[in-house]
């Protein structure tokens, strides 16, 4: 397909046949996916209807292999562009003009019009021959005749003006906007392999072999290492982790698995060793769901029907009728070398120079200037769907908050002094590779938590020593802490010599009531509690969590004031994804939803026919990008979010989607201006040209400046001013 009219005389095929009840075709994606009776048709069927257009395809699965048309390649690209600037060089200006400089410029537009312009030739004149006509066919008319007539003049058959530059303008121009096009399509195929590339390499059975993951079976067992992804979704039969669940969940905690507990394919094992028996494989595990669903949305995203696209129905047969009426008026009233300049004037003056330039003019500066901002804008695709979002639905982990844990507060009991006890813990924590560990040992280090002072140049471990350390798994950690050159102690906290016990409430035979209410309250804001202390008594605990963006709140309220309704959608618990929308004022808050759960939330959204744009960051959040209207990445996030988004973000400031928004939205308006002057451009020179009002040459100027004026209302795009202060 070249265009969103092909993609639209596909889908109208496919309807059309009996036992069809309903059938998508994606341009950008080069995908047609459809619902059909078996009873009534076979796929070889739909396959030859498809055919008998003058298109192919093939059957296959819910995959993409990422192959896209390029047009051509980037160095055939470079000579055509080259030729054609070299062309209209010479015959724009006089002093070049040597005697038979015409002979000079027909062969260099012969490699542009006749082998780069096949690209429109042979699916424009097939589309004729089938009965409809799409923008390649209009490109191709105006290219060949503009392109013949001055081979004959130059041939000596006919005196007149010779236009190849123009011809050669027009396929070179067109052509950078399809293959500019066609990169940006891309993604889909890119968003699917970053998702398949989450799985694991191999899998390492209990014999020590190593299979691929392809060959793993239901009942199977096989090892997770630390540091591995776990290959299948399964049962822990031996072994105690914390695994890294972000890509289902989004939860920045990882998850504490012991013998009994349920892994899922594609999470990531982080310090300890695990035996997995297999219990969903291939197709039916949780990543391979994921892949699915992302495939899926990305087929069902209906095309962007280019306002050139579905105008070039009516307007090429137009265009092609007053060529020949006025060939043939022409030819009633007067000779025929008097009848050729008006017919060739009518051609050329309704070629689609500057409507080949309106979207990609307009997009290349817009994309330029998203760039210098911190917003890449994926495709063209992304802008229409900006233009009418009502819902801003914002993943949580990553996007509106930091997503990752830090210690926010040091609770402890009377009589206890804080900096000490963070001390103890720290230095203990030290010696684990869990998560959580990391999370104190670097608040330790920092300097203060929540105004305790830390003196973080001799934290967590240089005058603490450790011994007979104990990691228990599930729960915490547990040693002996001797400060140098001490002698020691009586075995709390704050002496010279200590058993300290760091973990879970459950560590611990006696934890004062006060502390219990503290850490209840805390519990409810969602925070993860961490208990120290001695002798089997709780003397304080760390309050961990996931910080808000400085960034977030504002955002909120800029799309709040925008008339936008804000809503969160996290894999969280519950009681954490509330404490955060409360912080930054989001509308609704849905907490513990899976990327299906999220995905479903979206279609219910745009069910109820609300214009949704997905703010995410994540794995988890891939489907739900490609399933809302405009999919927005924090270019800080999995690059699997990034590659099923619409828009993404270099940086981690939430205030630049709003910018990024208000960018997508002016710059399809620039889009749809550009194409407004070109049609009324075209439709006003038309009846000029047919008169005999405009000669060839100076139709020829006019649509030079019909794209100079769209290159100039798309330049203005490089005055775009953040909302951001």
């Amino acid at each position: 397909m070249t265009c969103g009219a092909c993609a639209s005389r596909i889908e109208s095929e496919l309807h059309a046949a009996e036992g069809v009840s309903a059938a998508h075709v994606n341009f950008a994606a080069n995908r047609a996916s459809v619902t059909y009776d078996a009873g009534l048709l076979s796929e070889r069927d739909l396959l030859d209807r498809i055919d008998g257009l003058g298109y192919r395809a093939t059957p296959g699965e819910l995959h993409f292999d990422g192959e896209e048309p390029c047009w051509t390649s980037g160095k055939a690209l470079a000579i055509t562009l080259l030729l054609a600037a070299a062309s209209m060089v010479v015959s724009s200006i006089a002093a070049l003009r040597f005697a038979g400089w015409e002979w000079l410029v027909l062969g260099l537009t012969v490699p542009v019009v006749l082998i780069s312009g096949m690209v429109f030739h042979g699916p424009g004149w097939r589309a004729v021959r089938r009965g409809h006509a799409t923008m390649d066919t209009l490109v191709s008319l105006g290219s060949l005749v503009a392109w013949g007539w001055s081979a004959v003049v130059t041939a000596g058959a006919l005196d007149g003006h010779v236009y190849f530059d123009t011809a050669a303008v027009i396929v070179a121009v067109v052509l950078l906007g399809r293959h500019l096009e066609a990169r940006a399509r891309r993604r889909a195929g890119d968003a699917i392999g970053a998702l398949v590339g989450l799985g694991a390499g191999s899998v390492r059975l209990l014999d020590g072999s190593d299979i691929p993951p392809s060959q793993l079976a239901v009942g199977m067992t096989f090892l997770v290492r630390p540091g591995e992804r776990i290959a299948a979704d399964g049962v822990v039969t031996e072994g105690h982790s914390a695994v890294d669940t972000s890509i289902v969940t989004g939860e920045p905690v990882p998850a504490e698995v012991a013998p009994g507990d349920e892994v899922t394919g594609g999470t990531l094992n982080t310090y300890g060793s695990l035996e997995v028996e297999a219990r969903r494989v291939g197709a039916d595990g949780t990543l391979a769901q994921v892949v699915r669903l992302v495939s899926e949305a990305l087929s069902r995203k209906a095309p962007i029907q280019r306002l050139a696209d579905r105008i070039s129905a009516v307007f090429v047969p137009a265009v092609v009728l007053v060529a020949v009426a006025t060939l043939v008026a022409w030819l009633l009233l007067g000779p025929a070398g008097a009848a050729i300049s008006p017919a060739v004037t009518v051609l050329i003056v309704a070629c689609p120079c500057a409507l080949g330039l309106a979207t990609p003019a307009a997009f290349m500066a817009g994309s330029g200037r998203g760039a210098r901002m911190g917003v890449i804008i994926r495709g063209p695709d992304a802008l229409e769907a900006a233009r009418r979002i009502d819902v801003v639905a914002l993943d949580k982990t990553g996007t509106v908050t930091e997503g990752h844990l830090e210690v926010v507060a040091v609770e402890v009991a009377d009589g206890t002094d804080a900096r000490p006890l963070l001390a103890a813990a720290a230095a203990l924590e030290a010696r684990s590779e869990h998560p959580v560990a990391a999370a104190i040992v670097r608040a330790a280090r920092s300097g203060s938590v929540n105004g305790v002072e830390t003196d973080g140049t001799n934290l967590p471990d240089r005058e603490l020593a450790v011994a007979d350390f104990r990691n228990l798994p599930g729960f915490g950690v547990e040693g002996r802490l001797v400060r140098a050159g001490a002698a020691a102690g009586s075995g709390t906290a704050g002496t010279d010599e200590a058993t300290i016990t760091v973990g879970r409430a459950e560590l611990f035979e006696q934890v004062p009531a006060a502390l219990e209410a503290a850490a209840a309250d805390h519990a409810t804001a969602g925070r993860t509690l961490v208990f120290v202390g001695g002798n089997e008594s709780a003397q304080g605990f760390l309050a961990l969590a996931d910080r808000v963006k400085p960034s977030s709140a504002a955002a909120v309220a800029d799309w709040k004031r925008a008339g936008i309704e804000v809503v969160i959608l996290s894999g969280d618990n519950g009681a954490a994804a509330e404490q955060v929308g409360r912080q930054v004022g989001a509308d609704r808050v849905l907490a513990e939803l899976t990327p299906a759960g999220k995905v479903a939330e979206i279609e219910r959204l745009q069910a109820a026919g609300r214009r949704v744009a997905m703010v995410g960051d994540g794995v988890n959040d891939a489907p739900a990008l490609a399933t809302a209207e405009v999919g927005v990445a924090i270019g800080t996030g999995a690059d699997v979010a990034a590659e099923a988004s619409d828009l993404t973000l270099v940086g981690d400031d939430l205030r630049l989607a709003t910018d990024a928004l208000t960018l997508a939205r002016r710059t399809l308006g620039t889009i749809r201006g550009n194409l407004f002057w070109a049609f009324v451009y075209n439709t006003a020179a038309i009846p000029l040209a047919a008169v005999g009002l405009l000669r060839p040459e100076i139709a020829a100027a006019a649509m030079g400046l019909s794209s100079l004026f769209v290159l100039g209302n798309s330049l203005r795009l490089n005055r775009f001013a953040p909302l951001r202060t």
